[in-house]
Parts: C-alpha cells; sequence; structure tokens
C-alpha cells in the first residue's frame, strides 16, 4: 500500500494540460531549467518522483522551475520523446531538450524514480551550467549504471 501522504504530491506541483501548454513552458521560459515529469500522477514510481521534485522545488526555484505532464491527458509527446516508461523527467533550456550522461546509455532523460533529493538538484545544477554555456549534453556528478539495471 501507498503512503497516503505520497498521493498528494503531485497536486502540490503544477500541472499541464496540454500540448500548447507544455510548449509554452518550454519556450517562454528564458533563464532557467524547466524540469518536467512525464507519466501518471498515481503511479507508484512518478508518486516517489513527486514527492523529491516537490521537496527539491523551493531550493532550484533560482534556476529551475518543475512541471508535472500526465501521459494519458497529454499523449502528443510520448512518441516524440518515447515516453514508453511508468516515469520519466527530463530537462529543457531556452526550447531546446537538454541531455543527461547518466551513464545508463539514455542521454535523453531520467526513466526511473531518482530517490535522493541532492542528487537530483546536483543533476539540475549541472543541466543548468551546461545549458547556459551551450552545452545540449551534460555528464551527471555521478554514474547511475550500476544502480539501474534493466
Amino acid at each position: 500500500p501507498t503512503p497516503t501522504h505520497l498521493t498528494t504530491m503531485s497536486y502540490m506541483l503544477p500541472h499541464l494540460h496540454s500540448g500548447w501548454e507544455v510548449d509554452q513552458a518550454i519556450l517562454t521560459e528564458e533563464d532557467r531549467v524547466v524540469v518536467i515529469r512525464f507519466g501518471r500522477d498515481q503511479d507508484p514510481t512518478c508518486m516517489i518522483q513527486d514527492e523529491v521534485l516537490f521537496g527539491i522545488a523551493e531550493k532550484v526555484k533560482n534556476f529551475a522551475v518543475i512541471y508535472l505532464v500526465d501521459i494519458d491527458e497529454v499523449p502528443e509527446f510520448n512518441g516524440m520523446y518515447e515516453l514508453y516508461d511508468a516515469c520519466t523527467t527530463m530537462f529543457f533550456y531556452r526550447n531546446k531538450h537538454i541531455m543527461v550522461d547518466l551513464g545508463t546509455g539514455n542521454n535523453n532523460k531520467i526513466n526511473w524514480a531518482l530517490g535522493d533529493k541532492q542528487e537530483l538538484i546536483d543533476i539540475i545544477e549541472i543541466v543548468y551550467r551546461g545549458a547556459r554555456k551551450g552545452r545540449g549534453l551534460v555528464v551527471s556528478p555521478k554514474d547511475y549504471s550500476t544502480k539501474y539495471r534493466y
């Protein structure tokens, strides 16, 4: 059973309810990284990720903004970003998708629940610093190749 406090976390973060809203969020944010969690609010993996995202939202607000997108409500990006996992976190900066080398072989996204708040903050900081320098790919401060085997 899921702890009840987890079920409310998704409601504390802003949701984007259409493809247009997602596009606008990515297009209009000029100074911060746009972090988007694609998935379903009720999914156990997303619940863990949402709790972490909610927990860091205040700490990263100067250089990142966090949104949630329900992949059933907004299916437009499922094919484009290959959103086949239960929970996917992606990063954008000035309308550009920023890739992160996590050591997993998939640089496009984080497709598991990253449960450590400081690790996620570190990744967002690296994305922010790299993206500001014009990099489309940054290397994660931690290698996740052995932690999350498929």
